[in-house]
């Protein structure tokens, strides 16, 4: 396989508060045959844009668009985020100019992390273990704008010792949405402990997700439940990477 130039997204979440994924991402992305390079860069806009400020996530989009231009491909761990510039960045611009260009240019070229590991660079296995039970939950983003669903399970069915048992309703949200549990707090809380108890259900030491949002805030609810169940980023755990305490615990 030749070696793609890639830019890490990092994400606003996983810099302010899991940047062991950002790490755990470069890692599987360099095991992968890619060149890696990080970008400064801010948010990609998502909040603006879905609270319905266009004019502040235009600028936001060409701050990215510039920040990522010239890499042969732009990788998240996070669905959310990538579906942004995938499915939102090319609306936001007339599509004739060469801004729109540039946006539909910047989406072709940008993928989630396990999408991109398995649809774009053909991995099929990696070499992890972890002894544990698990679950996965789907996020929003990821499932329906990306279609990433079995992507990760691929993945976690080569992970040495971990067991992956399938979470009942995976698909259905988990209450996080981004500003929507800050709108709708009662609505959300009813959503997130709905989510909890088909966690605990399976019976699993873990639960696994490919968007940080969605995992802090399953890992708060679980925390606050007195749950035994961890909570981590998918990444940490086909990399390896498992010194981090799970999301929520304390250090």
């Amino acid at each position: 396989m030749s070696q793609p130039h890639v830019a890490l997204l990092v994400t606003c979440l996983v810099d302010l508060f899991r940047p062991s994924v950002g790490f755990a991402a470069v890692k599987l992305l360099e095991r992968a045959g890619c060149r890696v390079d990080v970008p400064r860069q801010t948010c990609c806009g998502q909040p603006a844009y879905n609270q319905g400020d266009r004019a502040d996530a235009v600028l936001i989009a060409r701050q990215t668009i510039a920040a990522f231009a010239g890499y042969d491909y732009v990788v998240a761990p996070s669905g959310s985020c990538a579906g942004m510039l995938r499915k939102h960045y090319p609306a936001l611009f007339d599509e004739a100019s060469a801004e729109g260009a540039a946006a539909r240019d910047l989406a072709a070229r940008t993928f989630e992390l396990i999408s991109f590991l398995t649809d774009v660079r053909g991995i099929d296995a990696v070499e992890a273990s972890l002894a544990a039970r698990a679950t996965y939950h789907d996020s929003c983003s990821g499932l329906r704008e990306l279609g990433i669903r079995e992507q990760p399970r691929r993945l976690l069915a080569s992970v040495r010792g971990l067991q992956l048992d399938e979470l009942p309703n995976a698909e259905v949200c988990c209450g996080f949405g981004g500003t929507f549990c800050v709108k709708y707090p009662e609505i959300s809380t009813r959503m997130v402990s709905d989510k909890v108890a088909d966690i605990e259900a399976t019976g699993a030491d873990l639960v696994l997700a490919g968007d940080l949002g969605c995992l802090m805030n399953i890992a708060g609810r679980l925390k606050r439940q007195g749950s035994r169940v961890e909570a981590r980023h998918v990444a940490e755990v086909l990399a390896g990477d498992l010194d981090a305490p799970p999301i929520a615990a304390a250090r």
